[in-house]
């Protein structure tokens, strides 16, 4: 008789992974899938389906990862929402399967999932490109994807001021109380950016809100949102200046609006300086284009449902 799959909720996930467990993990898959060896990791591109009459989009991400022998899949909705709306951009489910048999194990909270390995990405990105004794953090944002970051990038880095802006400044004040530490709230893009040294845009632009003019030279930005290829954050200026990194070249060259209407070049795949292979330019402004991928959620998918596993 075949077994039911496991349900686990969006407070499990949010217990459960962790993100000394989830970087390193994240650091190796993004290494095995720039090696390209065709069987180790296989992930397509995502599959959108766009929907027009409700201003949003369905994605479908299925990824295998042979060593660790896990498959999943990722069904995600984006939805442009009205200022007033009670629900996230993002809705998410990851189902986890037994890849020997085909039948699924587990189905669990994708939001918690994409919020996290994101912000995780974005923090191995800044581990190896931004300059050396980075002290102001600037987040362009202020919904989950900002407090995803935030938490990891408090975690792992020391930053001595932290600024946010949000298109609402009612919001990044509502940030700024609502994580641990003192964060400095800006009401333009230019003030809160000019002498940063890491910034974070997370934001729902389909325009450019960072330019190029206001990032110092050696900065190294994390840009997140714009995931569309007609959307974007970025400017040519910025583009047309800085080192670009990737997660997935395939990816980028599809899915990113401020890679394909920039016309920039990618210099590398984050994998890739993870294997050696490319250099971490970290003297030059950086831009590490976030784009998020099947293998990220399949790596977080295993590590939650090995941790609920353990504690059954």
């Amino acid at each position: 008789m075949s077994m039911l799959p496991v349900l686990i909720s969006r407070e499990e996930v949010m217990r459960l992974l962790q993100n000394n467990d989830l970087i390193p993990s994240l650091e190796s898959a993004l290494g095995m899938f720039s090696k390209r060896n065709g069987t180790e990791v296989i992930q397509p591109v995502r599959t959108t389906v766009p929907l027009q009459k409700y201003n949003g989009f369905l994605g479908l991400m299925p990824a295998y990862i042979a060593h660790e022998d896990v498959l999943a899949i990722k069904i995600v909705s984006f939805y442009q929402r009205d200022k007033d709306s009670d629900l996230s951009a993002h809705q998410a489910t990851v189902l986890l399967f037994d890849p020997e048999r085909g039948n699924v194990i587990a189905v669990m909270d994708g939001i918690t999932i994409t919020e996290k390995r994101t912000a995780a990405v974005s923090a191995i990105s800044a581990k190896l490109l931004m300059p050396p004794k980075a002290e102001v953090l600037c987040i362009l944002g202020s919904g989950s994807q900002a407090i995803s970051h935030y938490e990891v990038f408090t975690q792992m880095f020391s930053f001595k001021e932290i600024r946010v802006w949000s298109r609402r400044r009612e919001r990044a004040e509502q940030f700024a109380r609502a994580v641990q530490g003192p964060v400095a709230v800006f009401s333009s893009v230019k003030e809160a950016v000019e002498g940063s040294d890491v910034i974070i845009t997370v934001t729902m632009a389909t325009e450019p809100v960072l330019q190029g003019e206001w990032v110092k030279p050696g900065a190294h930005v994390a840009a997140v949102g714009a995931c569309r290829p007609d959307w974007r954050e970025l400017d040519d200026a910025l583009m047309r200046k800085a080192v670009v990194y990737v997660d997935s070249r395939e990816g980028a060259s599809t899915e990113s609006g401020d890679i394909i209407l920039s016309g920039a070049s990618i210099f590398a795949e984050l994998g890739e300086v993870i294997n050696g292979t490319k250099s971490a330019q970290c003297e030059k402004t950086t831009v590490f284009k976030s784009l998020g991928m099947g293998i990220q959620d399949a790596v977080c998918a295993k590590l939650v449902f090995d941790q609920w596993k353990s504690q059954q």
